[in-house]
């Protein structure tokens, strides 16, 4: 068996894809889910195609060159000849807020707004403006990413799991802008303590938020990056690693 996908609950619950033997099954991860998989080696995830998967045997991981797929928009700052056809349709542009106060400033096409924040994982965000197409809408996120930036990496959504957004600084940006709309999500679940980032697919699920499944195991609350789950051979059975444990673990 090997994992080889992961959803992150925004079209339906989040869950980890499956192949064995080229079919491919969802692990939906509700809240107190027994999740029991022990990692192997890592390879390339392979192609999944409408509910079947061709495996790949290469090193590269969560994918080899062969079906890294490279989306053309990742550092566009609208400077294009517009090439994806989606760059045509409408787009919003966004601020995302990670506790406990880091921002980020982003686009999507705009009938995409919630779940594009959904999959990023924002505790909060806000609507700035819609504009008629992608050129438009990467100009204008190119200039205020030089205030405020326009990622954020995994492991700092990691660190503020367990804390709420600072309503302060988060008004005071917002103060800038005079937003079309914000929103405050709940993604139901609050560890009490700041999550030990981990890979592993062993323990109690506690929730997902975006692409960070948080476990609870002998004690402690991990936080996995899924992302860092694709492309794992995995066997039945609980990890045999030696895991760092919590604070939580102590209390």
């Amino acid at each position: 068996m090997q994992i080889v996908g992961y959803e992150t609950g925004t079209d339906g619950p989040p869950a980890l894809l499956i192949a064995d033997d080229g079919s491919v099954s969802t692990l939906v991860l509700d809240p107190g889910t027994d999740l029991s998989y022990a990692l192997d080696e890592r390879h390339c995830a392979g192609v999944l195609d409408d509910g079947s998967h061709a495996s790949c045997p290469r090193d590269g991981a969560p994918y080899c060159d062969d079906h890294t797929y490279r989306w053309p928009c990742a550092r566009c700052t609208g400077e294009c000849s517009m090439p994806v056809e989606s760059c045509r349709e409408e787009h919003a542009i966004y601020l995302a807020a990670f506790a406990p106060e880091t921002f980020k400033v982003g686009v999507t096409r705009s009938w995409r707004l919630d779940t594009r924040l959904r999959e990023q994982g924002a505790d909060r965000a806000a609507h700035l403006r819609t504009v008629a197409d992608g050129r438009v809408a990467r100009q204008i996120e190119a200039e205020i990413a030089t205030e405020i930036g326009d990622r954020v990496r995994v492991r700092t959504k990691v660190r503020g799991l367990h804390e709420t957004v600072d309503d302060a600084a988060w008004e005071s940006l917002l103060a800038e802008f005079d937003p079309t709309e914000t929103y405050d999500f709940d993604y139901g679940f609050e560890p009490a303590d700041r999550p030990v980032a981990e890979t592993l697919a062993s323990g109690t699920v506690r929730g997902v938020q975006g692409r960070v499944l948080v476990l609870d195991n002998g004690g402690s609350t991990y936080a996995v990056d899924m992302r860092d789950l694709v492309g794992y051979d995995v066997t039945a059975g609980d990890s045999d690693r030696n895991l760092q444990s919590s604070l939580g673990a102590f209390g």
